[in-house]
């Protein structure tokens, strides 16, 4: 079964004001792991202090393109040795990066020269989506084109049910599709606020996050990551209440073994 952790972008406001007790807060909503979107400048040795001090795991790591090539991710692959992430995710591409087909298919190239030298140094590689990848270019989505040209064995995905299904796709058909690559899950609700797709609390919008869930342990996804961009709640009740929803479906699914 997968283990549920959160994506500090979340709480990136509060991450900025005070990173380590922002992790405390975060280690006392019930999530076994964080995900995180930058570390604020914090000594590593506090940090790994603070995630042992709190019972926390590394669900991985966003880290920007930009230090992935020529060589950054090398002088920063210590820091996350030293804390535990072995899952390095890149959380998205620039817009230069993505105008048509072939920028998808050169980006592809470039993600199996970036998982490549993850491997080589002991992380895992993989990829964050939004909704721009679901744009077509020559019948295909920037999605498709991008991970039918990557190798599988270096480049994971991490897939966000969210922006899928605001691009009108359906999540689990995805994860169907490259159920051997994706590696962990993004999850958060969807409902309709002033005309506008936005984030919500789990179980207080359209998605079957208990489907993306089901279907994700059937096919071995390690991480369950719970992410919300808009509140109207105090941010971490909020998070709180993700947590208690996603660990009831956790329960659900590991009580009911019929849907594999």
């Amino acid at each position: 079964m997968g283990k549920l952790g959160l994506q500090m972008f979340s709480v990136w406001r509060e991450a900025e004001k005070d990173f380590l007790q922002t992790l405390s807060k975060v280690a006392e909503l019930g999530y076994e792991g964080v995900q995180f979107a930058g570390f604020y400048n914090t000594p590593v040795q506090d940090l790994k202090r603070a995630m042992d001090h709190n019972g926390l795991k590394s669900a991985g790591a966003h880290v920007n393109i930009k230090q992935l090539i020529n060589g950054e991710f090398e002088k920063t692959a210590e820091y996350h040795e030293f804390i535990g992430n072995k899952l390095i995710i890149c959380p998205g591409l620039p817009e230069e990066m993505r105008k048509n087909a072939d920028d998808y298919k050169k980006a592809a190239e470039l993600f199996n020269q970036i998982g490549e030298k993850c491997k080589n140094l002991g992380f895992t590689f993989g990829y964050h989506n939004h909704e721009f990848e679901f744009d077509v270019f020559d019948g295909k989505t920037g999605f498709d084109l991008l991970f039918e040209n990557v190798d599988p064995s270096l480049v994971k995905i991490e897939l966000d049910g969210f922006w899928a299904a605001f691009s009108g796709y359906d999540p689990v058909k995805i994860l169907s599709d490259y159920q051997n690559q994706c590696v962990t899950l993004h999850l958060k609700d969807m409902k309709i606020a002033d005309g506008k797709k936005v984030s919500t609390e789990i179980g207080n919008g359209e998605l079957d996050i208990l489907e993306f869930l089901q279907t994700g342990t059937k096919f071995g996804v390690e991480w369950f990551i719970v992410e919300q961009e808009e509140f109207e709640i105090d941010p971490f009740e909020a998070l709180r209440i993700n947590s208690e929803r996603v660990n009831e479906m956790i329960d659900l699914i590991s009580k009911n073994k019929s849907y594999q």
